[in-house]
């Protein structure tokens, strides 16, 4: 368990994985709705994360995860792969609940992720190229950086050989964090 001002990292049992996906999909399409107001029903697509990605990132090799707790109640939650040998770390999902968005909780839950795992070199995570507000945060508050954007020209790694339904289906940006490490030599 780390704690960083205030937010803790804590496991998910398995009795609180069903509420945690329930409030991940419901962050997730928070965000869609708000990106896509003019759509009519974006909840007809189904979850956001689909089920299926959700179950695959849970039993993905090196997952982590945790929720995030504030005073004793879940803020939110996180999905990571951490890999040991590499510490080059994934996040496949990161939400925050709505009555905890605009009150700075996601920069200090970020700072509490990056605190628990110090021994990271590089972390990297995966955005839909319409979620401004996510690309804000993590560009802007946390200091990632847009590396590359995966489109029906250069369709990303889990994509290849998959016929896309849309071009909007490839559209993601990727983001990298280099972690500096405080060294002696100058």
């Amino acid at each position: 368990m780390t704690t960083h001002e205030h937010i803790t990292l804590v496991p998910v049992s398995q009795d609180e994985l069903a509420t945690f996906k329930k409030e991940l999909q419901e962050a997730f399409m928070k965000g869609l709705q708000d990106s896509f107001q003019e759509a009519e029903n974006p909840t007809e697509m189904g979850p956001i994360p689909a089920d299926e990605d959700f179950e695959h990132s849970l039993t993905a090799k090196d997952s982590v995860v945790r929720q995030l707790i504030q005073n004793g109640e879940r803020i939110g939650g996180v999905v990571l792969k951490i890999n040991e040998e590499t510490q080059r770390n994934e996040v496949d999902f990161l939400y925050t609940l709505a009555s905890a968005h605009g009150k700075g909780l996601g920069t200090k839950a970020w700072q509490a992720i990056e605190a628990a795992f110090p021994e990271t070199k590089v972390w990297e995570l995966h955005t839909p190229y319409f979620e401004k507000r996510n690309i804000h945060f993590y560009v802007n508050k946390c200091g990632f950086k847009i590396v590359e954007f995966y489109n029906h020209n250069n369709p990303g790694p889990n994509v290849e050989g998959k016929e896309p339904e849309s071009d909007e289906e490839y559209e993601f940006l990727r983001f990298e964090k280099i972690m500096l490490k405080e060294s002696c030599e100058l």
